[in-house]
Parts: C-alpha cells; sequence; structure tokens
C-alpha cells in the first residue's frame, strides 16, 4: 500500500508542475482533465502526508520510550506514542478506503426524477415531500438545483418532476436514492384514520456530457406545444415548450418549464442524453452486480429500498437495516446520517472485494 501511495503523491506532484506549464494553461481540455484529477489525488495525497508525519513522530517517541530513564519523560513518551498510534491507525483505515477504485461517474452532476406510484393523490404529495426533502438537503450542501421539468397531482404534489442538481460529488452523494420509497400514514381525505400505504419512484442519474453521449440530429424528432399550468402570459399562447423522440429508442423527452423554446430544447436534450448514458450504465452495472453484491447501480428501480412511516415517526432503510425516529426532521433535510451510513456500507464491500482481487 506505501509503494501505491508514494506513485500516487509522486503523480501529485508532477501535475501541480504541469498545471503552472503555460503550455498546459493553453490547451483548455487539458488543464480541465488534469485539475480534476489532480483534485482527486489530492484527498489521498493530504491524508498520506499526515500518514507520513504522524509515522515519523510516532518513530521519534518510541525511541524516546526505549532510551529515557527519567521516569516523567517516559511517561509523557508513552502517552505520546498510544496517541500517535491511535491516530495513525485511524489514517491506515481512511487510506483503504479513499485507495479503494472509484465510481468514476461519482463526480459528475445528477438528474433526478421523482414519479408518483401507488396510491392515487397520496402518492403525489408524498412526491412533493420528497422533493422538498431533497431541496432542504441540497440547500443544506450548498448545491444548485433547477427544475427541468413537472407534472403537478389533482390535489397537490407531483406525478411527476425532474430536476438538475449541480455541486461537488453530487452523484456520488445522491446515488443512493435511486429506488422506490414508500410512505405508511393517514390520507387528508381518510375519514376513518385509517394508515394507507402509498409510494413513489425516485431515479438519480449521472448527467451525461456531450463526449459521454453522441445523438445524430437525425435521430431526434422535435414537437413544439403551448406550455401548461401556471407560468405567466406565455402560457397556452405560445409553442416555447418542447418534446424530443430519440427515434432509435423511441425515448420521449418534453420540457415546459422555461419561456424560451430554445431554452426548454436545450434542458430536454440534456435529459434524453443523461437517460441515454443511463442505459448504457445501467448494462454495465448490470454485468458487475452479478459478480458482487452492491447497495447501489444494479439497475433495479423496482427495489423498494426505503419506508417512511408517520404513525412511529419512523424511517427505515431496508438495505443495511438503518432506522430512526426522527421523521420530520429527515424529512427537512436531515439526510446525512443515512447516507453516511450507506457510503460507508458500500465502500466495506468495495473493501472486501479489493482485497479479494489483490490477495
Amino acid at each position: 500500500m506505501l509503494d501505491k501511495l508514494q506513485s500516487i503523491a509522486e503523480r501529485y506532484k508532477q501535475i501541480e508542475e504541469q498545471l503552472s506549464d503555460p503550455a498546459t494553461l493553453a490547451n483548455m481540455k487539458l488543464f480541465a482533465t488534469l485539475n480534476k484529477e489532480y483534485k482527486e489525488l489530492g484527498a489521498i495525497y493530504k491524508v498520506y502526508t499526515e500518514y507520513k508525519d504522524v509515522a515519523a513522530n510516532l518513530q521519534s517517541a518510541k525511541d524516546i520510550l526505549y532510551r529515557e530513564e527519567d521516569e516523567e519523560m517516559k511517561e509523557l513518551a508513552k502517552s505520546e506514542v498510544e496517541s500517535l498510534t491511535a491516530r495513525q491507525n485511524a489514517l491506515d483505515e481512511e487510506l483503504k478506503i479513499l485507495l479503494v477504485p472509484k465510481d468514476p461517474e461519482d463526480s459528475k452532476d445528477a438528474v433526478m426524477e421523482i414519479r408518483a406510484g401507488t396510491g392515487g393523490d397520496e402518492a403525489s404529495l408524498f412526491a412533493g415531500d420528497l422533493f422538498r426533502m431533497y431541496t432542504y438537503y441540497c440547500e443544506k450542501k450548498g448545491w444548485k438545483m433547477e427544475l427541468l421539468n413537472h407534472s403537478e397531482g389533482t390535489a397537490g404534489g407531483f406525478k411527476e418532476i425532474i430536476f438538475e442538481v449541480k455541486g461537488e460529488g453530487v452523484y456520488g452523494t445522491l446515488k443512493y436514492e435511486s429506488g422506490v420509497h414508500r410512505v405508511q400514514r393517514v390520507p387528508k381525505t381518510e375519514t376513518q384514520g385509517r394508515v394507507h400505504t402509498s409510494a413513489a419512484t425516485v431515479i438519480v442519474m449521472p448527467e451525461a456530457d456531450e463526449v459521454d453521449v453522441d445523438i445524430k440530429e437525425s435521430d431526434i424528432r422535435k414537437d413544439t406545444f403551448c406550455a401548461g399550468g401556471h407560468g405567466g402570459q406565455s402560457v397556452n399562447t405560445t409553442y416555447s415548450a418542447v418534446r424530443l423522440t430519440h427515434i432509435p429508442t423511441g425515448m420521449v423527452v418534453q420540457c415546459q418549464d422555461e419561456r424560451s423554446q430554445l431554452k426548454n430544447y436545450n434542458k430536454a436534450l440534456a435529459v434524453l442524453r443523461t437517460r441515454l448514458y443511463e442505459i448504457q450504465l445501467e448494462k454495465k452495472n448490470s454485468a458487475e452486480a452479478a459478480k458482487r453484491k452492491s447497495l447501489v447501480a444494479t439497475g433495479d428501480r423496482s427495489e423498494k429500498i426505503r419506508t417512511y412511516n408517520f404513525p412511529q415517526s419512523r424511517i427505515t432503510d431496508h438495505r443495511i437495516g438503518f432506522t430512526a425516529h426522527n421523521l420530520q426532521m429527515f424529512l427537512s433535510g436531515e439526510i446525512e446520517e443515512l447516507i453516511d451510513a450507506l457510503k460507508i456500507a458500500e465502500n466495506t464491500e468495495r473493501l472486501k472485494e479489493n482485497y479479494e482481487v489483490t490477495k
């Protein structure tokens, strides 16, 4: 492991020099690629630097402990050895996780889709609750959200809502939310106080760049129509809404949230590109899932991943057996604890896989 870390440190220094080279600065594509790698390696380099410092200080403390005759100095050295050993062990575990091969999609922005499932109006209301939960969470993270398209429910909430999230490591964090979310509560329309079960499906996709998916213009049929719903004077009077059909796959995407037809077209194209890219990833991930157990990216969107039980104020994530009784806080965007637990579980699985490969 130390040899690998030393190689990473050398590569980090090499990129640092390249980034200050005028030739690199003149080539924006190369600069962007190197800068991305520099940031990724930076996290490992920082921990590895501390690890080396701790190891050196630990050796010095051990030397003092063995050579020193003064009891007071020996006691201080002993205390130092204990604290430095604990820190070294912690850094060792952190480095093991950092060295696990990462999903190359994790650094991408994400496109999220929330759709009401079984449960009629109550499912639409729950889809609205989930959208607000992610809105609060993204605000706390300092991420930018942009609405791409939505269809409102008859009693409120959403039949479907599609939005983009931009920020650092967005997909790598939100990918754990893909799947069926189930809610158990008494609907507002229920007169006898019975608890009903409804569901909504959340899909999280890494936003595709143009280089990820090449879409031929001849493969797209573009239709325009008048936007519906709330939106001002231009609604139902101008053909600003756009519907794109990808002829080879039959996939249809539409966007009507902007007043400009061009903006709606660009947004719809971005979603189409992302969905096509997701199909490519699903094939790859399904093959990988056959080889190993994975919490995410298995391509199975029908899997029930979480239950929100209102009578008991309980959230249960069925993948890792996580349970908490702070439902209202959770729906207010306090979901970091669960996402961290999912990350740890996934990293543990990747560590096992990496260990088996390197044995």
